[in-house]
């Protein structure tokens, strides 16, 4: 396990006690759970971030076979 120091704004400081209090969960827990999804979340959008520029490298190409295809059912 790492420690590590943190600022928090007060405002959100304040709303997380508010929370681990009704739900009677150590705050360094609450914080590793919170990490844990924001680093979820994050990942899938790089992930959908990638897609979406490696979609439109070859959607020049996907257009191009498409094309080559009905040339060629045009062709039977």
């Amino acid at each position: 396990m790492k420690t590590v120091s943190l600022k928090i704004d007060d405002s959100i400081f304040g709303e997380t006690e508010e929370i681990l209090k009704n739900l009677k969960k150590p705050r360094n827990r609450y914080i590793n759970e919170a990490l844990e999804f924001y680093n979820k979340f994050q990942k899938r959008k790089m992930i959908e971030n990638q897609l979406k520029k490696e979609s439109k490298l070859v959607s020049g190409n996907s257009m191009e076979v498409l094309a080559e295809f009905e040339i060629f059912e045009n062709e039977n």
